[in-house]
């Protein structure tokens, strides 16, 4: 199912009915402020192994979308350097890895305890876990084309995915270029990925 909610301003009512989607066990497409992404509820075993299905063998690290610094805390480890980072580049296009705090699901996880947390600058993605009322995991939509990693085309991402999620919410273009990813793991940032945010 495809479904159209504005970036602008997003309807209230589509972002329930997305987040109802999502607290059923559902998967959704939704965009981000860099790349269109896949999108469960952390508290779904059964769609996080889904979505681990639908990205294949090769792929199955996750990040997790939070509605802002207060609930990944919650999460994450943050330490009073981290969270002076956070606070300056989020919302935004970035990717930080931080340690996972109990709270995070096992599911969620691969050998190391550690995940990735996105703070998307976009209205529908905020909307969506808002609505939520907890994170979601997410993986971005990758694209077949040789030429271009990322798929843009929320149409075609409905017809590519129909039937393997739940629904395709329909933001507009998407961006080809993903985030920044920086490992706030270690004693300095590490900048693992360079991306749409800038680094400094």
């Amino acid at each position: 199912m495809l479904t159209k909610i504005y970036a602008e301003n997003p309807s209230e009512r589509e972002l329930a009915r997305a987040a109802a989607v999502l607290e059923r066990g559902g998967i959704v497409v939704y965009p981000t402020d860099s790349v269109y992404a896949f999108g469960c509820s952390i508290r779904s075993p059964k769609a996080i192994e889904r979505m681990r299905r639908i990205k294949g063998k090769r792929e199955t690290t996750f990040s997790a979308v939070f509605a802002d610094i207060a609930e990944a805390a919650a999460y994450c480890r943050v330490d009073n350097a981290a969270f002076r980072i956070l606070k300056r580049s989020l919302p935004g296009p970035y990717t930080f890895l931080l340690p996972a705090s109990s709270r995070m699901p096992d599911k969620a996880l691969e050998r190391r305890r550690i995940i990735g947390i996105r703070i998307p600058r976009n209205a529908v993605a905020r909307g969506l876990v808002g609505a939520l009322g907890c994170p979601m995991l997410t993986t971005s939509v990758r694209d077949d084309d040789e030429e271009r990693a990322y798929a843009t085309d929320p149409g075609l991402i409905a017809e590519r995915y129909g039937s393997a999620v739940d629904l395709v919410i329909d933001g507009g273009a998407g961006d080809i270029v993903p985030t920044t990813v920086v490992d706030l793991t270690q004693d300095e940032p590490q900048v693992l990925r360079e991306g749409k945010g800038e680094w400094r």
